[in-house]
């Protein structure tokens, strides 16, 4: 029955799957494969994004605390806590990039490459993003 929907409603179906699930999704059939593949990319993409945000948080932190406008105990908390959400992001990001490398879902040589490099300096509890948040 899954193999015979619309692919309206498969788009807003594969939209709701969380992320652990999403790359399951794909084995239904090749317009459920595509509907996933898409998604995972916008939720790459949402997760990058994200990321450079709360990055630029941090900096902007970093500046109102060298202007003595935050006391050194708020700027510790609040960087800590900028620091694990970024970690978090980093990790569930990876996760997606990982499943779609290792499901055929990136074609892109240079994709493919930046994925095996992020995913080999997380092995190592390394930063992949070169953000120096760790």
């Amino acid at each position: 029955m899954l193999d015979r929907l619309p692919v309206e409603i498969v788009e807003r179906i594969v939209a709701k799957i969380p992320d652990t699930d999403l790359i399951a999704a794909s084995k239904v059939d090749r317009v459920w494969w595509q509907e996933v593949r898409r998604e995972a990319y916008k939720k790459w993409k949402n997760y990058a994004t994200t990321i450079g945000d709360v990055y630029c948080e941090i900096r902007a932190l970093g500046k109102h605390y060298i202007k003595r406008e935050i006391d050194w105990i708020t700027f510790e908390d609040v960087n800590d806590l900028y620091k694990r959400w970024i970690n978090r992001l980093t990790e569930d990001q990876l996760y997606i990039m990982e499943k779609m490398l290792r499901n055929g879902m990136v074609v892109d040589p240079q994709e493919r490459e930046t994925i095996e490099h992020a995913l080999s300096e997380q092995r190592w509890g390394g930063d992949p993003w070169r953000l120096g948040v760790v």
